[in-house]
């Protein structure tokens, strides 16, 4: 089965300006980062292959997780992305996870570390960048307070 996704953009003027994009229930304004001299205005594609990343890999985690039967507390992420703009050239770099795993029992410690680590191994959007872009997971795992 194949699934199609379609996304519709506008984009009036040069490098500096802004755009319109739309697919799904996601609207945004996009435009270069005030980083790299652009307007800084909305979203950009750099936080978009982050975001991409970064849902992706959470989901995946959860899911998971579910199948595992580990039951969490919270799961939480933080996700940085690292792109080399030194010789005029921009390069995505690096993608780092950061998740916050609270577990209910501390005897699922071990396979929820593992599942992590695998999380990002089975990631569409992980699979997509292999090759390309260094994905580094960095769990924390901690059971809930009694």
């Amino acid at each position: 089965m194949l699934h199609q996704f379609f996304l519709e953009c506008t984009w009036n003027g040069g490098r500096n300006s802004t755009g319109e994009i739309k697919t799904g229930s996601l609207q945004s304004t996009i435009s270069i980062p005030k980083e790299m001299n652009g307007p800084g205005e909305g979203t950009n594609p750099d936080e978009m292959l982050l975001g991409a990343a970064a849902t992706c890999f959470v989901i995946t985690y959860a899911a998971m997780l579910e199948r595992a039967q580990i039951e969490k507390a919270s799961l939480t992420l933080s996700s940085e992305a690292k792109v080399d703009v030194s010789k005029q050239v921009f390069t995505f770099k690096e993608i780092i996870h950061r998740p916050v795993l609270t577990i209910v029992n501390e005897h699922d410690r071990a396979q929820a570390l593992k599942l992590a680590y695998a999380a990002e191994q089975s990631c569409m959007i992980s699979k997509a960048l292999h090759g390309n872009v260094t994905i580094t997971v960095e769990p924390s795992i901690d059971e809930q307070k009694k």
